[in-house]
């Protein structure tokens, strides 16, 4: 069963801390993060990872290369992922943290690939990146040991509260309009201050709850077609309410993140008490169990990589 090697670490554990733990599995390394930008999650996990101006005066020996993506236009996408893939001195990835987001977008933005901007950005724009790269994450599995190359997906705390809009992707109907399955969470709404969730069709929260959820499926749907044939584990984790710019429209931290892309204990889950996809998701560095059965859920998994795939008009086999 898939576990964590230190039941100690929590939601108290700093990022350097595991890092420090885990120095022999970072060593060496070829990890990218998205979402850098000074004051964000990404950045503190790649200062953990001893890894431009900043991290450089504190880790110099360390080599760095900066790579700009624009995650909420697929155009923009496949032009980083190809740049990635041109790097001759950079042949294999062993580790990607997906990080980068955008959260509490005050009105319905809907991009040029005609899909809502949080679903766009924090999971699309991920998705369709790692797929694009995965011949250099396929190239570091071979030489790695099985389930230490990694596609790590920094989730929320809203897969214990909300599941997949399927009906509605793009939030055109109200939510009462909605299959009761795919209705908000109205108490979680109330407390964010919306007490009329039900009479509306876009809420900035649930645009970011939908995309959150997305962001474990996607890791579930990638553990079913590349952890027993290439031995490239996805896991997918809850950060903790941390004061970074993702709030800049309205902790814990990169530590979690770490856990997650490092702890060698850490594999595919089973079912668990009747849950599936035990240690798919994790929070306070550590594996949970709080998520909603609709966001661990292989088939909501398999029903979004098939979605995933239309909204990117590219089909993935490795």
């Amino acid at each position: 069963m898939t576990a964590t090697s230190h039941p100690e670490f929590n939601d108290q554990t700093e990022a350097l801390e595991v890092a420090r733990v885990f120095a022999d599995a970072i060593r060496g390394k070829t990890v990218l993060v998205t979402g850098v930008n000074r004051g964000g999650i990404g950045f503190a996990t790649a200062e953990a990872f001893d890894s431009i101006d900043e991290l450089k005066l504190k880790f110099p020996s360390v080599d760095y290369r900066p790579l700009v993506i624009n995650l909420s236009s697929q155009q923009a996408v496949r032009t980083a992922a190809a740049e990635l893939l041109s790097w001759p001195d950079v042949p294999t990835l062993d580790i990607i943290v997906n990080s980068a987001g955008i959260m509490l977008l005050p009105e319905r933005i809907i991009n040029e690939d005609g899909i809502e901007m949080h679903f766009a950005t924090n999971h699309i724009g991920h998705f369709l990146f790692t797929c694009l790269v995965m011949p250099k994450l396929i190239k570091a599995a071979e030489k790695n040991p099985k389930g230490s190359t990694r596609i790590i997906n920094v989730s929320s705390a809203s897969p214990t509260f909300s599941a997949m809009r399927w009906s509605d992707m793009n939030f055109e109907k109200t939510s009462k309009e909605l299959p009761e399955a795919e209705r908000p969470n109205y108490d979680v709404h109330r407390y964010w201050g919306e007490p009329d969730a039900e009479n509306k069709s876009y809420i900035p929260l649930e645009g970011y709850n939908v995309s959150k959820v997305a962001n474990v499926l996607f890791g579930i749907a990638a553990n079913a077609r590349l952890y027993d044939k290439y031995g490239i584990l996805s896991l997918a984790l809850h950060p903790g309410v941390i004061q970074t710019e993702l709030v800049r429209s309205l902790g814990a931290g990169a530590s979690t993140s770490l856990v997650a892309a490092l702890d060698p204990k850490l594999g595919v889950g089973k079912t668990k008490d009747g849950n599936e996809n035990y240690g798919a998701y994790l929070a306070d560095c550590q594996i949970s169990d709080r998520a909603r059965p609709l966001a661990v859920s292989s088939d909501e998994a398999e029903k979004l990589w098939e979605l995933s795939e239309k909204l990117v008009k590219e089909r993935f086999a490795w």
